[in-house]
């Protein structure tokens, strides 16, 4: 028994804020959801709550995490290097292998009840591919999907494809957690102490390196708009 739909979306921008942090965030607000789930089990039909979901915008600082399932040999700098490049290591509890996440890159983390949408984790994996491949068409760049790995990329099936943004997720009781990180203008050059999801023949790259220019800050804001407004044509839902 499940509370009745519920697809508006409460929007937060984070800022710039640390990973742990916005980890503990993101932790709470799934829990929240999750206890009021079970606490709908043990009401009648008629008096089921609505579960809410979230959208979060977020920037870390420097920093590389490995999913539960990651491999810690694709992590190329030792402890000294993360040092001298002011960043940090961090094992978290998402799906894929090792990423990172830094200055100039936006971060989306839905937190929704997918109980909500659609109880279909490879829909919702796609659904958010499909999010980045409509904001970036709006600047004229193709976005497609490599087949067997998740994320949005340029150039698929040819020896220069790249990856443009990662996706990681976790779902409980049908709640997710993690999300997207679109490259926008990050140093890329943080890219070469790791082996990116762990795929060793496939480069990275941001709106910065393929449109040949900086994202002023009005200009970030507005692609996050884009991806907020593509969000919302692709999920169904509308924000609060």
């Amino acid at each position: 028994m499940t509370g009745r739909k519920n697809r508006t979306l409460h929007f937060q921008e984070l800022g710039l804020m640390d990973y742990e942090p916005a980890f503990e965030f993101q932790e709470k607000l799934m829990k929240e959801i999750i206890d009021l789930k079970l606490e709908n089990r043990t009401r009648t039909d008629d008096d089921q709550k609505q579960t809410p979901n979230y959208l979060l915008f977020v920037e870390h600082p420097h920093v590389y995490t490995i999913g539960k399932s990651g491999d810690e040999h694709n992590m190329l700098a030792n402890a000294k290097k993360l040092e001298e490049i002011n960043a940090t290591f961090v094992k978290t509890n998402r799906g894929g292998d090792i990423t990172y996440h830094g200055f100039g890159q936006i971060v989306g983390y839905p937190i929704l009840d997918l109980d909500n949408y659609k109880s279909d984790i490879f829909l919702y994996m796609r659904n958010l591919e499909e999010v980045i491949i409509r904001t970036i068409a709006e600047y004229g760049l193709k976005g497609e999907r490599s087949e067997g790995e998740t994320g949005v990329w340029l150039d698929v099936g040819k020896p220069y494809a790249r990856k443009i943004c990662a996706l990681g997720v976790k779902t409980s009781k049908w709640v997710t957690m993690h999300g997207f990180g679109l490259n926008v203008n990050t140093d890329l050059r943080y890219f070469d102490y790791i082996i990116a999801c762990g795929i060793k023949d496939k480069g990275v790259t941001s709106l910065k390196r393929e449109l040949e220019r900086e994202f002023s800050p009005s200009e970030m804001a507005e692609v996050k708009e884009k991806i907020k407004n593509h969000f919302c044509d692709v999920f169904e839902a509308s924000i609060i």
